[in-house]
């Protein structure tokens, strides 16, 4: 006989991260936030180090070697067995294409073998529903969302976990791959973002006058490339190619502070704009780049200047992660079930409202 609690597992593949999750919430079609039962990830940063960024060939066979593993450590974690799992949600967009076909293979695997409904989640739509998952009990939505990450830099309007309209986003780089490449100028580890927040304490945030693109534009956007090429002339000079003497400690804390302080500037001006744009009160922002600490205390200080409500997830909840997966809870319960042909979509699509 059924209970009223219903348990489903989460997949998540979307780029280097191999993750599976065992979430428990209300039986559908009552509405409600699920708890997070168990959730493991397996990381690929060793695999990656060397090329100072993700190499999707990598990615994709990484996840075909940890996918099984994984997901039977999370039923381990959550002494759940195999058949009382009554639906498997995966993340089938946006992300590198290989890496989400190995995810969703495996989901079709087990929806099919065990007859359970298969259940597609957006993964940007994800990461904004971990500020509802860390906050159960309090509402979140109508709120802008804010997914900054190594992927993607995008602003929507969020009237719900599944109802969200996509303000603007970056034209070049993401903050996080921005991140990542400045950290690799500055002789520093993968991945960049917790690197150069590190080195950024014993820096001075003002050491130099690095561009701040789209500040002041009325359109929401964001560009970091220009600031990426800034910082490289900050090093070495016009010419690119040139090696130069090795900058000292204290130059590299300067720029990465620097760096980190032009990226931040943006990121809270725009989500300032867009809130008085829509006329909102509450801000969720969601992906890797927002456990920056840095960051961090400059929304928080932000919101308390504009008097929002604003949601971030805990470190745990903002790399990427299967719990994010939770967000299928609120599609099963309008009936939203994936059919068994159902395709990946790596590129950025622009969500519609339901």
């Amino acid at each position: 006989m059924p209970t009223d609690r219903f348990v489903f597992l989460g997949i998540e593949t979307t780029c280097d991260e191999t993750g599976a999750a065992v979430l428990e919430g209300p039986r559908p079609p009552r509405t409600g936030v699920p708890q997070v039962r168990s959730s493991v990830v397996a990381s690929q940063i060793t695999l990656h180090d060397r090329f100072g960024g993700v190499v999707p060939e990598v990615a994709s066979r990484a996840h075909v070697r940890q996918i099984l593993p994984v997901i039977d450590e999370a039923l381990r974690r959550a002494s759940t067995r195999l058949s009382e799992i009554e639906a498997v949600a995966v993340a089938t967009r946006p992300g590198l294409v290989g890496s989400l076909v190995v995810g969703l293979t495996a989901a079709k695997a087990l929806s099919l073998a065990l007859g359970m409904p298969l259940v597609s989640v957006d993964h940007l739509e994800g990461h904004l529903y971990a500020c509802q998952l860390a906050h159960p009990e309090r509402e979140v939505y109508p709120s802008i969302g804010l997914v900054v990450s190594g992927g993607h830099t995008s602003l929507y309007h969020c009237r719900g976990p599944v109802d969200a309209e996509l303000l603007g986003g970056t034209i070049d780089d993401a903050a996080g791959e921005a991140f990542d490449k400045v950290a690799s100028l500055l002789g520093l580890a993968y991945p960049g973002g917790p690197e150069i927040e590190r080195v950024a304490r014993e820096g001075n945030p003002r050491a130099y006058a690095f561009p701040r693109s789209c500040l002041h534009e009325e359109r929401i956007a964001f560009s970091f490339s220009g600031l990426k090429t800034a910082v490289l002339y900050a090093l070495r000079g016009q010419d690119a190619r040139a090696t130069g003497v090795a900058p000292t400690a204290q130059t590299v804390a300067d720029v990465a502070a620097s760096f980190q302080e032009a990226v931040i500037d943006v990121l809270v001006a725009k989500s300032r704009q867009a809130l008085r744009r829509a006329g909102l009160r509450r801000l969720g922002i969601g992906g890797g780049v927002a456990a920056n600490g840095r960051f961090r205390e400059r929304l928080t200080a932000m919101a308390l200047e504009e008097g929002i409500e604003l949601f971030i997830p805990p470190l745990s909840l903002c790399t990427d992660n299967a719990a994010l997966c939770a967000v299928a809870l609120p599609k099963l319960a309008r009936g939203d079930v994936a059919a068994l042909d159902i395709d990946v979509s790596p590129g950025l699509v622009r969500p519609t409202r339901a």
